[in-house]
């Protein structure tokens, strides 16, 4: 038994209404629960009680025990003067407000059944508790839920975004440079790709736009991965110039070591990613500006669209032959790339500077992109949920990380549609 399973019973007022009495005597009604307070103070606000034929409005709080109250210090807080009813599941002792005020107790009297299904959910085996009961629901119940989680999963993802906006003097700019930069890591190479970028900034690399070279150059050279003794005439080209630009810009590389290359596949080899970015970095100057004036999808994808220099046509890495095929940034790749920097940025952005109809476009354009393959998404098809859109993979991901993966079954819509069953689990 938890306070949070008797807060979840009141809130949805799955207990028993009539012929309620408080221990003092007091006949009481529920006229209105409230609104459930997630922050410090009594639990529920604006609730309507009538107590012994008088209407009451103000807040209450819930315990396991009533002497919980004074445990909790709140006899001695003002905070909580204005309870009108105290609700537990056990009753041990009278309280008092601050004011020396007599607060009823009413012990909260629900179905067992409700109680048997949260204990058997919290008690499953497995990451996604609920897994034996989803046909115990309808699917409209996750069609309802899929905006609302992935808009949450979007404002969660703005936190960072916000964080380093503020570290760089608001430069939306250089800020998603980092952010894509990150995303080219495609997860395992993540890291060092964040390094790479915060060890030079865009406004250097903006300098050499016009040459790619030169782009190339700085990040290679400061990725560490750059051979120092070769005979190819790009390898020597590259090191010229980053010789160059290494004391001009006072750089300091990184080491070679952080880089992953073993269980990778060769197309996405850090060495063939850094010229891809090089490329973007090349092909695109104000490269976030373009993107917010984006009206559709297919526009934004050819933002992405770009192939690394012709030397990586025969190389996944430096001196090592490769057959002949253009590295070319891949479709799918383009659209992770969207979901994960660009349509936050977007969402952020449009939040930000009041243009509502960028961060809907965000919305649109997650609506409009296939689903993410990946091991979460793959659990949920296994479990007859499938996610049909962008949108509905990121509310997937969003439902799997913050409330299956932290049994938070009764903040989630399929967790208390099947706790709020009359059918007993079994």
């Amino acid at each position: 038994m938890t306070e949070e399973f008797l807060h979840f019973v009141w809130q949805f007022g799955l207990f028993e209404r009539t012929n309620l009495k408080a221990f003092t005597g007091e006949k009481i009604d529920i006229l209105q629960t409230g609104r459930y307070n997630s922050d410090a103070g009594p639990d529920f606000f604006n609730a309507r009680i009538r107590i012994n034929g008088i209407e009451w409005a103000g807040n209450v709080e819930i315990h396991l025990r009533s002497s919980d109250w004074k445990k909790h210090g709140h006899s001695n807080d003002s905070a909580y003067n204005n309870v009108i009813l105290h609700v537990v599941e056990e009753y041990d002792t009278d309280i008092f407000t601050k004011e020396n005020v007599p607060v009823p107790t009413l012990k909260l009297n629900y179905n067992k059944s409700v109680l048997e299904n949260y204990r058997i959910l919290y008690g499953s085996v497995g990451n996604i508790a609920c897994s034996r009961y989803l046909q115990n629901i309808s699917n409209d119940v996750f069609n309802f839920y899929f905006p609302s989680l992935a808009v949450e999963r979007l404002e969660q993802r703005t936190h960072n975004i916000k964080e380093s906006l503020i570290n760089s003097g608001n430069n939306w700019e250089e800020v998603f440079y980092r952010s894509v930069a990150r995303n080219f890591g495609f997860r395992v190479n993540s890291q060092p790709f964040a390094m790479l970028a915060e060890s030079i900034s865009l406004k250097v690399l903006a300098k050499q736009k016009n040459n790619l070279l030169q782009i190339e150059a700085i990040l290679f050279g400061q990725s560490g991965l750059l051979p120092k003794n070769a005979d190819h005439p790009y390898i020597k080209s590259l090191c010229a110039e980053y010789a160059f630009l290494k004391s001009k810009f006072t750089l300091v590389p990184l080491q070679n070591s952080v880089w992953k290359f073993l269980r990778v596949r060769p197309v996405n080899f850090p060495t063939v990613r850094i010229a891809q970015f090089a490329a973007l970095v090349h092909q695109s100057s104000a490269l976030f500006s373009k993107i917010t004036e984006q009206k559709d999808l297919e526009s934004l994808i050819n933002l992405f669209s770009l192939k690394a220099s012709s030397y990586w046509d025969l190389h996944y890495a430096f001196e090592k032959p490769s057959p002949d095929v253009p590295k070319s940034l891949g479709r799918e790749s383009i659209q992770t790339i969207i979901i994960n920097t660009v349509i936050p940025f977007m969402f952020l952005y449009g939040s930000e500077k009041g243009k509502k109809e960028i961060s809907d476009r965000a919305i649109k354009f997650l609506e409009m992109l296939p689903a993410e393959k990946n091991t979460i998404i793959r659990q949920w098809t296994g479990l007859n949920i499938k996610a049909t859109s962008a949108l509905e993979s990121q509310a997937l991901i969003q439902l799997y990380n913050n409330y299956c993966m932290n049994r938070k079954c009764l903040q989630c819509k399929a967790g208390t549609a099947i706790i709020r069953s009359t059918k007993q689990l079994i």
